[in-house]
């Protein structure tokens, strides 16, 4: 398709084509290519997600501030699905589109392209009225394409009607397709891919040798008389014993583990940089603003919220992959601090790795952690090596 831009992951100044979207998310398909029935039942909810913002943004209107940025993303989602349909059905998906434009004169591209402008987040009562009519003939769409099957007849004529009345919602709503697009692929390909480790962010590179993170550490956890956890590197004590607080004992007394995880996979921890004395002082901006009191609140509430959440899960044992719903809540909780230009594929490897190492120091009351950064790896070794 010639006139459907699209910004470039690596490059916001070079430009791809939607056939390009189509090969980069089908990338992130994890699902076999035999499998119709999850992808049909994906597109379904996706449509389901955006009906039921529509209804929400009706009830409550401006007390409803991120509509749009949320049914942004659940249009992107509708077109993941939507891709991996046309790829199972042997169809263009980039073909279909460019016919839909052609014939409604709805425009691919629109006058709200900048990726980085954002959508205004109100829209009119008459806009509502509009979308809702929009949204109805498109789960009626969506609703035939549930019956459809691999051999069925006029598969690509239901598919562009789908494409005609998904296009006429976006339009009605005011965004940006290429918002769409860009965000969908930015999202998935974080979640899903892994990337050059050359590419992941390094926050503090450029900073002298003694504001940085250590580029690999040994921690010693000790398990006191008391109960309570107490770290040591170099030698030297760090930071305050801590215990579980709290009646039932749980191991969170030795969480600083997530910590170490996040300062090796992430490069990235407020926490361990303040016990270590490695705030960056040399810049102002970026001691106050990435490794103040603000931000070590952030990562302790963070590690507080994720320790809840995996309790009923094991603490993760067995899990090889964390699920996609928690990752967004984590991206939201650090917004606006530089740890969320890391993908949430990262952030999965430092939560998977950082448990498996938890779990054995829960068991052991304490071990030795061994970060790297330049691996990305956190380990654990026990105290007394057998």
């Amino acid at each position: 398709m010639k006139t459907t831009g699209l910004k470039n992951l690596n490059d916001l100044n070079d430009t791809i084509l939607l056939q390009d979207y189509v090969e980069k998310s089908a990338k992130t398909d994890k699902f076999s290519d035999e499998y119709l029935c999850p992808i049909l039942l994906g597109l379904y909810g996706e449509v389901g997600s955006i009906m039921a913002a529509s209804k929400k943004y009706r009830r409550e209107g401006n007390a409803y501030p991120s509509y749009k940025e949320e049914v942004e993303e659940e249009f992107g989602d509708a077109l993941w699905y939507l891709s991996a349909l046309c790829k199972r059905m042997n169809i263009e998906m980039a073909e279909l589109f460019e016919l839909v434009s052609r014939e409604t004169r709805i425009k691919i591209i629109s006058a709200n392209n900048d990726v980085n402008t954002p959508n205004s987040q109100a829209i009119s009562t008459e806009q509502v009225d509009r979308l809702e009519s929009s949204l109805i003939e498109l789960g009626y769409v969506v609703a035939q394409i549930l019956k459809i099957k691999k051999d069925s007849p006029n598969v690509r004529g239901i598919l562009k009607d789908f494409v005609r009345q998904y296009l006429k919602a976006i339009q009605i709503t005011d965004l940006s397709f290429d918002n769409v697009l860009n965000r969908n692929l930015t999202k998935i390909c974080g979640r899903f891919l892994y990337q050059d480790k050359d590419k992941l962010p390094d926050f503090d590179k450029n900073f002298p040798k003694n504001e940085q993170l250590p580029r690999q550490f040994k921690i010693h956890i000790n398990q006191q008389e008391s109960g309570r956890s107490q770290l040591c590197w170099n030698g030297k004590i760090i930071g305050s014993p801590l215990s579980d607080n709290i009646s039932e004992p749980d191991g969170y007394r030795f969480h600083d583990v997530f910590h170490l995880a996040n300062a090796s996979i992430l490069h990235w921890s407020p926490t361990f940089r303040a016990l270590i004395k490695r705030k960056r002082k040399s810049d102002p901006n970026f001691d106050e603003e990435q490794d103040g009191g603000r931000a070590i609140a952030i990562e302790e509430g963070l590690s507080a919220w994720l320790f809840s959440y995996s309790k009923g899960l094991n603490y993760f044992h067995g899990h090889d992959s964390i699920s996609f719903d928690a990752l967004k809540t984590i991206q939201k909780f650090v917004q606006g601090f530089e740890v969320d230009q890391c993908p949430l594929k990262l952030w999965e490897d430092a939560i998977l790795q950082g448990y498996e190492v938890f779990r054995q120091v829960k068991k052991h009351n304490g071990g030795i952690i061994i970060g790297n950064r330049e691996n990305r790896t956190i380990e654990y070794r026990p105290l007394v090596e057998k």
